[in-house]
């Protein structure tokens, strides 16, 4: 008997065909995205140095293993049956590459050999954990009266603090203009 099933019967009728002989056998495929960990696990933890770990995620590995050792009560999972679990090494840097490049959450993941929603889990748990670990551990304010009174002192009234990195291209002001020229070379 020659029939195509996937037009005439549907995908519950096949198997009742099946139970019944007219049907012998079918083939189950399993389809699974090959990843793989090799980048991570023998490149860049074995054979990168610390100049290649600053540039990548901007401090050297020393610095990084230290980090992961204070986010490691927040961070740490059990392998389950399923799956082995990230380690905490893994989640940092997952974490700390997507917050530092343009990355999508796909081309992280390739990156490390895991899926886009492994990605954002990542960033998201690194995240908390840093803020409930670290952050108190690393950045320390001081008297917030005294930082808003210098900043003040040198022109930011109401100011408590400020990023470095971000520069914002502005028309000089005809007054002072050499004060406003950023590392770059613009104005900022």
């Amino acid at each position: 008997m020659d029939t195509d099933f996937s037009q005439s019967m549907g995908p519950g009728n096949v198997g009742i065909m099946v139970l019944m002989g007219q049907v012998h056998g079918m083939e189950h495929q399993f389809s699974a995205r090959e990843t793989s960990t090799d980048r991570w696990e023998h490149i860049v933890l074995q054979v990168w140095d610390d100049s290649q770990w600053l540039q990548n995620f901007r401090m050297c590995k020393g610095t990084f293993m230290e980090r992961c050792d204070l986010l490691s009560p927040a961070l740490k999972r059990q392998n389950t049956k399923m799956r082995a679990a990230l380690t905490v090494e893994k989640q940092v840097a997952i974490a700390l590459w997507k917050l530092a490049m343009p990355d999508s959450h796909r081309s992280v993941g390739n990156q490390f050999g895991e899926g886009k929603s492994t990605v954002g889990a990542a960033v998201m748990q690194v995240a908390n954990a840093i803020k409930d670990l670290l952050i108190s551990r690393v950045v320390t304010l001081g008297n917030g009266q005294v930082i808003v009174d210098g900043f003040d002192a040198i022109g930011f009234p109401n100011c408590g603090g400020a990023i470095d990195g971000t520069h914002i291209p502005i028309l000089a002001p005809e007054h002072q203009a050499t004060e406003y020229i950023n590392r770059k070379g613009t104005f900022k």
